[in-house]
């Protein structure tokens, strides 16, 4: 490798554990938030997305790469779709978190690799490896002891895992950068944001009548909070190895189970941590088996058929 293109994935790998690091912080920042209606929270956040985005297309000078959405009423409607799932991910994300749910979130965004290997074999009718039909053994395992130990199903975490997983899968369908198709989502959501956030505003507890100084600055701030790691995973992504990148993914939920286990104090009885440890095994089998393909994939050795 050149010294030019080692630097250019190092200064990637440091984008990119930055980008999942702040995502993990992402949980404190939302707590700070806690005393407000979880609606008008992605009421507001969505706005403040948006006036981010129309602040970065305009200096960068790419307004016009959204024409394309005119012109294409099918891509118009995968991007509607992509907004759609956000939007829900989103939401079952700032609930979870400032109604003391900090684990589900964690368990979700666990889950959600796995949910998409599911769609691999169940939409894109991909053949089931060894290791993933292991891996998704495990997970179902997980959900059931995590159903018996919360004394429910865990919604939570299935919302933030499935929504997480059908973004991702739409976005391979979105043939528009990150700051493009992160733009287009915000601004198809900003009207209906803004009608939310007004709805409420008139409430005692809405964040215009109640909210102190500091809190104010933080829902204005969610705009630049939500995109700001979103354009350092982007500028990782072209730079670094999927193989690299992908482990990564596990910084947020790792960071979420510790954040609402020793921070917030959420409980962990025993049959709650040996559902976790199970989804671990699973994502271990999988991590390792995708790591061992890409090995073989570099040097030049056939995959072996499973």
């Amino acid at each position: 490798m050149s010294s030019g293109r080692h630097d250019e994935e190092r200064n990637g790998i440091i984008a990119g554990i930055t980008a999942y690091v702040v995502w993990g912080l992402l949980t404190v920042y939302w707590k700070q938030l806690r005393e407000f209606d979880a609606f008008e929270l992605i009421g507001w956040r969505i706005t403040a997305s948006a006036v981010v985005m129309a602040i970065a297309l305009t200096v960068t000078k790419r307004w016009e790469h959204l024409g394309v959405l005119r012109r294409d009423r099918a891509l118009l409607g995968r991007v509607v779709a992509a907004a759609l799932l956000l939007t829900v991910n989103w939401t079952s994300y700032v609930w979870a978190v400032v109604h003391e749910h900090v684990l589900e979130t964690a368990l979700g965004y666990f889950i959600a690799p796995l949910g998409t290997v599911t769609v691999g074999v169940l939409v894109l009718h991909e053949p089931l490896r060894a290791a993933q039909r292991v891996a998704l053994v495990f997970a179902a395992a997980s959900v059931t002891v995590l159903t018996i130990s919360y004394g429910r199903v865990p919604w939570l975490a299935l919302a933030i895992a499935v929504s997480w997983t059908a973004y991702g899968y739409m976005k391979k369908h979105v043939p528009l950068t990150p700051v493009e198709s992160m733009a287009a989502e915000s601004f198809l959501l900003v009207v209906p944001a803004i009608v939310l956030a007004v709805a409420v505003a008139g409430k005692a507890t809405s964040i215009p009548q109640s909210a102190s100084g500091g809190e104010l600055a933080f829902a204005v701030f969610t705009g630049l909070a939500t995109v700001g790691p979103l354009m350092m995973f982007a500028y990782a992504a072209h730079r670094v190895p999927l193989t690299i990148i992908g482990p990564m993914q596990y910084i947020v939920p790792s960071m979420n189970f510790v954040i609402g286990w020793l921070l917030y104090d959420e409980p962990l009885p025993p049959t709650r941590i040996v559902g976790f440890a199970l989804v671990w095994v699973g994502l271990a089998v999988l991590t390792i088996d995708s790591l061992a393909r890409a090995r073989r994939t570099r040097s030049g050795v056939p995959a072996v058929a499973d």
